[in-house]
């Protein structure tokens, strides 16, 4: 069925529960997992001196960006499952909808939080993603405490 699931991870306790589902499933169909960080630096004014930070501070989000696809294959790993690392840069929804299309994944699938009444209407990551991927996607939500 699945050969191929990627999951998209932040670190976040929403990405984590996206990550266990996703490494759960790719377990029963023997899929191999690949595990998606993608950059995501805000617009801001550009300077000399602001892209010379801007270069540092991409390369710490890529060392973190490592670190945390590294722990969703140390999940895979323990499950025995084969895992891929992705880092890719630019807006998270656009990203993983083109990683997944450009990788041929079979599935996606990310953790999403409830943000609310005002977060359903300005959207999230996830919303975006199951609107606008052409690849398979399960979601796994946050509680509603709301």
């Amino acid at each position: 069925m699945y050969e191929s699931i990627l999951i998209p991870f932040d670190g976040s306790d929403e990405a984590r529960k996206g990550a266990v589902h996703g490494i759960d499933l790719a377990a029963t169909c023997g899929a191999t997992v690949h595990a998606l960080y993608v950059i995501d630096l805000p617009g801001a004014p550009r300077t000399v001196y602001l892209r010379d930070d801007e270069d540092e501070m991409r390369e710490r989000y890529r060392e973190y960006g490592e670190e945390v696809t590294g722990e969703v294959c140390e999940m895979a790993a323990e499950k025995g499952l084969d895992c891929k690392t992705v880092i890719r840069s630019g807006s998270p929804g656009e990203e993983i909808v083109d990683c997944a299309k450009d990788e041929g994944m079979d599935a996606i699938v990310l953790g999403s939080a409830y943000r609310g009444r005002l977060g359903a209407l300005l959207g999230s990551t996830a919303e975006k993603v199951v609107r606008t991927a052409e690849t398979p996607v399960v979601t796994v939500r946050e509680q509603m405490n709301d």
